[in-house]
Order: structure tokens, then C-alpha cells, then sequence
């Protein structure tokens, strides 16, 4: 019996092509509410641009972040963890031996970006978000950094995360920019959090996912959906594999398993 799902949003909730959510879908999770079944958000965006695309419709919380914040309806923190300063001060230093690459920081609900490039744009035309506010990289120090996003390359990684970012580690869905976050931190255990709180059993759950950094969520939940679009690696992780976000995929996969 499914008690709970988590639903990441840009390419699983949020079409890339129409940047809106379906009426399927829409439709969908309201007859989830209305049968008990808890509703959880398990994305890398930050709050505001978390709040921006799911608009009017209701869920019991919140795992944002990529899993450094969880949090219920009415904001009752469940967990939250912070990337080291340590990692911070080499990654200053790192980022005045290589100014090509752009760095995001995500501190408490706001966000900075250290300059933009076209990757930057691109990216932002993707998802349809505001661009961040530009600061210098030290407008970190002192700051309760949760998470980052780091423009540059997989062949970067090696050198960034071996000897900068020493307790982080990507989360990449995308080929030009990773999501950045504390070691160990990811979406499935922010669902295992997020049951804790809740008294869900792991094995009644149910979670719906697109991308790489999706890829802990749905090989942990008690049924993972990858959905249509996603990258062949992301489908091989799912327990199922659904129609694409553009062709009802979460209502699809909902109806497959007799839920509604």
C-alpha cells in the first residue's frame, strides 16, 4: 500500500518544453490528497524557486536541496545539514585561479552567483528561472552555505572534488553545471528523514524522478519511477519506467498501479 510519494520537479512535475505543470498531473495529485496519501516535493532547487513552480498545489513537505533541507507544510524543520567552511576557503581560492567557472551558493532562502556566463544562461533558460544576484565569491564567508552549483565540465570533477570541495559531492543532471552538496546527502536520505518524521515505512513509498541526481531517490523508494524522458541511466535505476512528463507520465504511472 502506497502511504507517501516524492515527486522531483523540473522534468518529472515540470515539463522542460512547456515549463508548466499538466493538468494530469494537477488533477492527479489532488485525488492523491483526497485519499490520504502524503505528498512529498524531492528536488535540488532552493525554496523560492521551489515554491515559484509547484504555485497553488498542496504537499505535507518538502525535501529540497538535493536533501540538505527537509521541512513540513507549515515549516517545521526536519533536517538541514551545511557544507564545511573549510571547503568554502579553498573553493575561493579555487575560484580566483579559475574566474571561467561560475559558482552558485544557496544560504537560508536566498542565493548569489559569482558571475554568468553562457552556460549560466542557458541553464536558466532550461528551467525558466530569474537569474541569481551577482556577488564576489567571498560574500560566502560566514554564511550558512547548504548548497552550491558549480558550471564546469564532468572532466573537472576529479580535480574539484579531490582537492577543493573535500566533504562534497556532485549531483549532476545536467552536462553543463552539478548541483554541489555535503557528502553523504542526497534525496533518499532526505525521504528516510522525511519518514522518520512522518512514521512511513520505507516500502510504501513511491517516487518519481528524471534526472541523474534522481538516481539515490528512485533505487531507494519502495517503487521507483523514472520517468519517460529521462536519460537511459536514470531509467535502468527505476523499478518502472512511465511515458514522458509531456504525455501524462505521473497520472499514467499512477493508474499502472491501480493508485486512482
Amino acid at each position: 500500500m502506497v502511504q507517501a510519494i516524492f515527486f522531483d520537479i523540473d522534468g518529472t512535475l515540470v515539463s522542460f518544453r512547456t515549463h508548466e505543470i499538466p493538468q494530469s498531473t494537477r488533477k492527479a495529485l489532488k485525488e492523491l490528497r483526497s485519499k490520504g496519501i502524503k505528498l512529498f516535493i524531492a528536488t535540488g532547487r532552493p525554496e523560492t524557486l521551489m515554491r515559484e513552480a509547484i504555485g497553488d498545489l498542496e504537499f505535507d513537505g518538502f525535501i529540497i536541496l538535493n536533501g540538505a533541507h527537509c521541512f513540513t507544510a507549515d515549516h517545521r524543520l526536519i533536517h538541514k545539514t551545511q557544507i564545511p567552511a573549510d571547503d568554502i576557503e579553498r573553493l575561493i581560492k579555487y575560484y580566483h585561479e579559475h574566474p571561467e567557472n561560475p559558482f552558485v551558493f544557496v544560504h537560508d532562502d536566498q542565493w548569489f552567483i559569482t558571475h554568468i556566463n553562457e552556460a549560466v544562461n542557458q541553464v536558466t533558460e532550461l528551467i525558466q528561472i530569474e537569474l541569481p544576484p551577482v556577488y564576489p565569491v567571498e560574500h560566502a564567508r560566514g554564511k550558512e552555505i547548504i548548497q552550491m552549483m558549480g558550471y564546469f565540465g564532468k572532466e573537472a570533477d576529479e580535480e574539484i572534488f579531490g582537492k577543493v570541495l573535500l566533504h562534497c559531492e556532485p549531483m549532476r543532471w545536467n552536462p553543463l553545471f552539478t548541483d554541489i552538496i555535503s557528502r553523504g546527502t542526497s534525496k533518499s536520505q532526505g525521504i528516510d528523514h522525511v519518514l522518520e518524521y512522518f512514521h512511513i515505512p520505507l516500502e510504501n513509498t513511491l517516487a518519481f524522478g528524471d534526472g541523474g541526481n534522481d538516481i539515490p531517490m528512485l533505487e531507494h523508494a519502495g517503487i521507483g519511477v523514472a520517468m519517460g524522458n529521462a536519460a537511459p541511466e536514470v531509467q535502468a535505476a527505476a523499478d518502472y519506467v512511465t511515458t514522458s512528463v509531456d504525455e501524462d507520465g505521473i497520472l499514467n504511472t499512477l493508474k499502472h498501479f491501480g493508485i486512482l
